[in-house]
């Protein structure tokens, strides 16, 4: 098996800050990159396509790479709406419900965290879903 390319620190580090703020989110490395999850569903995954490696991802973002790729659970319009948008989003073809984003250039961590505070809203139970949408309004 081939070595993966590491995801920057500086960019796990900020995605590490939004996920892990969330009630009983758990990282762990994955079989490439890093991953967040919530009990056994995870979220969040991030990780670097390098050489067209791994053939999945360069294959879902149309690039051999190098980049950094995040995908995370979206629903209904805004699944819809993320998918179609363009660069950087782009739409894997695993999971009805994953969308994907390179982070590169100017990223809006911003909107990053919405969106992975709205894919962990999705993965999680209820009761935690709800405690996030709480501690938000």
């Amino acid at each position: 098996m081939r070595e993966a390319a590491e995801v920057p620190g500086e960019v796990v580090d900020r995605l590490r800050a939004v996920c892990l703020a969330l009630p009983e989110t758990h990282e762990q490395p994955a079989w490439v990159g890093t991953r967040w999850w919530i009990r056994k569903r995870t979220f969040a995954h991030v990780l670097t396509i390098e050489d067209g490696w791994p053939p999945a991802y360069a294959r879902a973002v149309a690039a051999e790479g190098p980049l950094v790729v995040l995908t995370f659970q979206s629903s209904a319009e805004e699944l819809d709406a993320l998918a179609n948008a363009g660069y950087p989003f782009f739409r894997p073809t695993w999971g009805p419900n994953v969308v994907g984003m390179v982070l590169e250039g100017d990223v809006d961590w911003a909107e990053v965290a919405e969106l992975l505070t709205e894919s962990y809203c999705l993965r999680a139970p209820r009761k935690l879903a709800e405690l996030v949408h709480r501690a938000g309004n």
